[in-house]
């Protein structure tokens, strides 16, 4: 929520859905869960026939509350697009064109830096250099700092990954199994 330097994600494609779903970003992790329809999808939920076991939990309401003041007050998407440009442009200037990489997308503070081949070995070794990443589908780190994330720790991130993948591209890329 609010990740990608707008509230929703589908914003940034200039469509408007029918049926958006809400969870732990709503409130900070604080387990919570929303499903937003519009037009004849909001039409199938009739009074009585849409629940939840946990729905309507005073903490988790408030949680929600605050998260979406703390985003607006704090001007959190603009730092998410702001941050995210620095961490876009950088990985795009190292990294995009190089042998090896295939892609490097994302919007805001949602980063994807997709490889030619799998590359989870770089989760460790970017958490023995002191950085969290994830890699997701085998071949694509995943970025998802957190929104209030500034320039210095954007530049550090930089400094770590950067290195790390050019290491790791610069290896022999392992032989695909054969297809039977």
């Amino acid at each position: 929520l609010g990740r990608t330097g707008k509230w929703f994600v589908y914003q940034h494609a200039g469509i408007q859905p029918d049926v958006a779903l809400l969870a732990k970003g709503l409130a900070s992790g604080v387990p919570i869960g929303a499903c937003l329809a519009r037009g004849a999808a909001a039409k199938v939920f009739k009074p009585g026939t849409h629940g939840s076991t946990f729905g309507g939990n005073p903490l988790a309401c408030a949680a929600a509350l605050a998260t979406l003041a703390a985003i607006e007050e704090e001007g959190l998407m603009k730092n998410a697009e702001r941050i995210g440009g620095i961490l876009l442009a950088g990985l795009r200037e190292a990294l995009a064109g190089r042998p090896g990489v295939a892609e490097v997308r994302g919007h805001g503070l949602m980063i994807g830096v997709e490889l030619d081949r799998p590359c989870g070995d770089l989760v460790g070794q970017a958490l023995e250099a002191g950085l969290l990443i994830n890699v997701t589908m085998d071949k694509v780190i995943r970025l998802l700092p957190p929104l209030v994330m500034n320039e210095g720790e954007a530049r550090q991130v930089l400094s770590i990954l950067v290195p790390l993948v050019r290491s790791f591209l610069s290896q022999p890329a392992p032989a695909m199994p054969a297809r039977a």
